[in-house]
């Protein structure tokens, strides 16, 4: 998605410390000031309680403060899919990149018995996120200021169930979040069965997208297994877009059950179908071959 520069006043993005009367909609038309650049609100023209939260004038989040379980953005109710598909019941999920917390708010909303840690690397951005958008509280929902990579590295292994990788500089994913050692690190944090969601942004010939395919086999090992994500027209090719890559940890052995479900994460696929954009999925062996060999990156 291309930048947008604003142009409006300025005001300080920490506010004071009560937020219990403060509605994030009387912001529109103001310029919030960030630890790493600014952002501003953009209503929702058809919801009256809804807005887009733009960080360095690139789309970041949506929230509908009238109804949490509304995601707005395409990509994040592909995750939602994979993630209902794949982890039913109680989760514990990491996501590195918070911003407004908008999968976090949706999946604490339907899962309440779940927990929540979300890494921002924005000091400005991550209180904002707490004291103006009425998010859920520890330890349902956990914010952490740092990087994504260094947070993972502290965490302990098998801690998590789903990983949600959406940290984006601009509208590029940092590149120490994309390599073979970052991929490895996350299944390290990961328990059996555990899944890596990550939001990849790539435009023609898609070479980013086939690198972290490479990149995500190399650190997870052959066993793992992983499949793609996004509109028709995104994988053909024809445009710029957001392809959500999926990756599961191997279950332990005696989970047969379950493992039947990951083996080629083949369960993905009808819930996808019903979302109200058309979804293509290139399950383990397509999603390889997709990626032609392309070389994975390393730190």
């Amino acid at each position: 998605m291309p930048p947008r520069s604003s142009g409006r006043g300025r005001r300080p993005a920490r506010p004071a410390t009560s937020t219990a009367s403060r509605d994030p909609l009387t912001l529109q038309g103001e310029t919030i000031e960030l630890s790493h650049g600014t952002a501003h609100i953009e209503p929702d023209r058809d919801a009256s309680r809804a807005f887009t939260l733009f960080v360095n004038g690139v789309p970041s989040s949506y929230i509908d403060l009238a109804d949490p379980t509304r995601l707005g953005f395409e990509y994040l109710e592909i995750m939602q899919a994979i993630i209902d598909a794949l982890h039913p019941g109680r989760i514990r999920v990491t996501h590195l990149g918070g911003a407004a917390c908008s999968l976090a708010r949706t999946l604490c909303a339907e899962r309440p018995d779940s927990v929540h840690i979300a890494i921002e690397i924005d000091e400005l951005l991550a209180s904002f996120a707490r004291e103006w958008l009425d998010l859920p509280r520890s330890p349902q929902l956990r914010i952490r200021t740092g990087d994504a990579r260094a947070a993972l590295a502290g965490m302990r292994s098998e801690s998590a169930d789903v990983i949600v990788r959406d940290a984006f500089a601009g509208d590029t994913t940092p590149a120490h979040l994309t390599t073979e050692q970052f991929f490895a690190e996350a299944a390290r944090v990961l328990a059996p069965g555990g899944i890596l969601l990550a939001n990849i942004a790539d435009k023609p010939p898609l070479s980013l997208v086939k690198r972290e395919i490479s990149s995500a086999i190399a650190g997870f090992g052959h066993q793992a297994r992983l499949a793609i994500a996004a509109e028709p027209g995104i994988l053909r090719g024809r445009r710029y877009g957001n392809i959500v890559m999926v990756v599961a940890k191997p279950w332990a052995a005696e989970t047969n059950g379950a493992r039947e479900r990951w083996d080629s994460l083949a369960a993905i696929e009808r819930p996808l179908r019903t979302l109200p954009t058309p979804v293509r999925v290139l399950l383990h062996h397509e999603a390889v071959a997709f990626s032609a060999g392309a070389p994975a990156i390393i730190d």
